[in-house]
């Protein structure tokens, strides 16, 4: 799994994934990932402010409040969620979410 740390920034290395053409980057907090603890925005979004491809925000999304975050005007560089276990065990309602999406 997430065994291995580096030296290299994430920044640094989305930059790199930038300059080598890469469509999008999903950014994963792997401290919050399946703990659905909600997204860690600060780090996410700090990331989409470093690079001019869209970044995807992913790990600890896990209620309709994670959701809401989302829409907060500081997280609308963001160009997307991915929300895994919470959709699985039902703690999350897929079509309450995209309600609530749907009127913003």
């Amino acid at each position: 799994g997430w065994a291995e740390s580096s030296d290299v920034s994430v920044e640094d290395i989305a930059r790199r994934f930038e300059d080598a053409g890469v469509a999008a980057i999903i950014f994963t907090d792997i401290t919050r990932d399946g703990l659905m603890k909600g997204l860690n925005l600060d780090a996410t979004i700090a990331l989409a402010d470093v690079v001019n491809i869209p970044v995807i925000a992913s790990g600890g999304l896990g209620s309709l409040s994670d959701v809401e975050a989302l829409l907060e005007p500081r997280a609308k560089k963001l160009a997307g969620a991915i929300s895994g276990r919470a959709l699985y065990d039902g703690r999350l309602d897929a079509r309450e979410a995209l309600q609530l999406m749907a009127g913003h």
